[in-house]
């Protein structure tokens, strides 16, 4: 067991869980620009002090996951020693965080190979650049299933997320967006997948653009769009990758989107004599 420091590059919108009620896929890079998973985090049952946003910088004393084979992930030991330390900003046009992110990291263009990784347990987590992206969403189930969602009250009824803790009493279960959301992605080799977006942000996205638009889906998905299918395409556009545990070197396709990385295209200034 040792403290990591991980800059927090990923949080996924929260999923129901009949052990830990719900759970947000947390991942992040290390100052060497290596992957690591940290799972299980309760997010939403975090002190003030420790609810840590995507681009913080986090110290924690991790272990590797028992239970999980894959090489990035790791257990908190004890979420109250999660310190919360310096933001990561997008000044000088994101240059501290494509440092770490594109520099230091390795970037993946060809998903044969990346499929190929994840079946030799080489990664499980990576930067993807592709050639080609397209924006989709469609209609999915409204309402988390009826079984997974009576496990996790029951779990959440019992009081017990970890043994010495307790439900906040003003939590509630997420709701369950009710569209799918998706990049079609083209890589180096014309290869095309379509891989679902779990990002924390695009949940909610969604359900702030519903809120403002009083209630009006079609109006909301258009703000989704406009943001995730035009604004986010007219920058120098990188996804972070990640596998289930169940899926990972068994899937076809284990990849899923679980996070967007848009920093801004640099242009270059032609010098003129």
């Amino acid at each position: 067991m040792k403290n990591e420091r991980i800059l927090v590059a990923v949080k996924t919108y929260p999923t129901l869980s009949s052990t830990h009620i719900e759970l947000v896929c947390t991942a992040g890079v290390r100052e060497d620009g290596s992957w690591v998973r940290v799972y299980p985090v309760p997010f939403r049952f975090l002190d003030g002090d420790r609810k840590f946003s995507k681009w913080h910088w986090v110290e924690l004393p991790l272990i590797k996951r028992e239970k999980d084979a894959r090489p990035e992930s790791h257990s908190p030991v004890d979420r109250h020693k999660i310190d919360l330390l310096e933001e990561v900003g997008t000044h000088d046009n994101w240059r501290q965080r494509k440092e770490l992110i594109l520099e230091k990291g390795k970037v993946w263009t060809n998903m044969t190979e990346l499929i190929c990784a994840a079946k030799r347990n080489d990664c499980s987590l990576a930067t993807f650049k592709p050639t080609k992206i397209e924006f989709q969403y469609q209609g999915c189930e409204r309402e988390w299933d009826e079984n997974k969602l009576a496990a996790a009250q029951n779990q959440m009824s019992q009081q017990g997320l970890f043994e010495d803790d307790a439900v906040p009493d003003n939590f509630r279960i997420a709701d369950k967006v009710p569209y799918d959301f998706s990049y079609k992605i083209t890589d180096d080799d014309e290869r095309v997948s379509t891989l679902k977006i779990l990002d924390w942000e695009i949940g909610m996205l969604y359900w702030n653009c519903l809120k403002t638009a009083n209630g009006d889906e079609k109006t909301a998905l258009s703000k989704v769009y406009q943001k995730y299918g035009e604004e986010f395409l007219q920058k120098d556009i990188h996804l972070f990758l990640g596998t289930s545990l169940q899926w990972h070197n068994v899937g076809p396709n284990p990849w899923m989107i679980i996070g967007v990385f848009p920093p801004p295209i640099e242009r270059q200034m032609s010098l003129a004599i």
